[in-house]
């Protein structure tokens, strides 16, 4: 009888132990618990500064840093200017900004005047984030535009790619417009890939017009606002040519097939497209 007693003892003192019932009271014992290994935090990127011009000094835009494209022969769009070399009423730094001014004046053949800058030669980057502070001009028939061109010569358009980092017309003011152009999906085409967001101080107030680019997608914002990204489709280079270096162009167009579709307001010149900054970063 002892030993009877003693057994059931025993018994009880296991079960207490270990033969807990499962939540669901179906007798059975619940499956051992896996611990669960947190995720580690996710690292942010962390980018530093590789150029930038701040335009504090007045005067002509730092040779350095900027060159130009010259010439009235429409740049493939029916533009109406005539881009001046180094001219100070189309190019010139003044209290902290860069000024690219357009006007309405005989030159070289052409009814109106500006200036298109660009890096090329001077600076040209493959990946990174691009920040471009910048208050538009206005009126009908102005076509401001910040934008990357592919470096290699002889380009090849739109094969070899195009971002545009912030472009507007003056017929509809205030919308903003960051598109990707390759050789699949281009303007030519109609099947550009882009996004677009209504800044209603666009042409009164300076903004931060910015992409970040990296090896599969490009993502555009405004004041840190993201609005829209283009990922690699893979479909190989004719989908996806940004993985070389391109350059930086700053211009304000006169009319065009975008710009001029409206007409353009000749009361309205001269207009300016005004840079507080330029700034380039690449991860560390």
């Amino acid at each position: 009888m002892k030993n009877t007693i003693l057994f059931f003892a025993i018994i009880f003192s296991v079960c207490q132990a270990g033969c807990k019932k499962s939540s669901s009271g179906s007798g059975t014992t619940n499956p051992p618990v896996t611990p669960v290994t947190p995720a580690p935090p996710t690292t942010p990127k962390t980018y530093q500064l590789v150029w930038s011009d701040e335009f504090n000094t007045d005067g002509a835009p730092d040779p350095t840093h900027w060159g130009y494209d010259v010439g009235g022969n429409g740049w493939g769009n029916n533009e109406l200017e005539y881009y001046t070399n180094a001219r100070p009423e189309n190019a010139r730094v003044l209290g902290g900004s860069l000024i690219i001014e357009a006007r309405k004046e005989s030159f070289s053949g052409r009814n109106y005047t500006s200036a298109r800058l660009l890096t090329k030669d001077k600076a040209q980057w493959a990946y990174g984030k691009f920040e471009i502070k910048a208050k538009i001009p206005k009126g009908r028939g102005t076509w401001p535009a910040i934008w990357l061109l592919a470096a290699n010569t002889p380009l090849t358009w739109p094969d070899d790619g195009e971002l545009d980092i912030m472009e507007e017309v003056g017929y509809d003011p205030n919308k903003i417009y960051g598109t990707a152009h390759n050789k699949l999906y281009n303007g030519a085409n109609g099947l550009q890939k882009g996004g677009n967001m209504f800044v209603p101080d666009a042409q009164d107030s300076f903004h931060v017009y910015s992409i970040e680019w990296t090896t599969n997608k490009v993502t555009w914002s405004i004041d840190n606002v993201e609005y829209f990204t283009y990922g690699d489709p893979g479909l190989g280079f004719n989908g996806w040519p940004y993985s070389r270096d391109f350059f930086l162009i700053l211009n304000v167009a006169v009319g065009g097939n975008w710009g001029g579709i409206q007409g353009v307001d000749d009361t309205v010149f001269p207009q300016k497209m005004m840079i507080d900054y330029v700034r380039v970063y690449q991860l560390k």
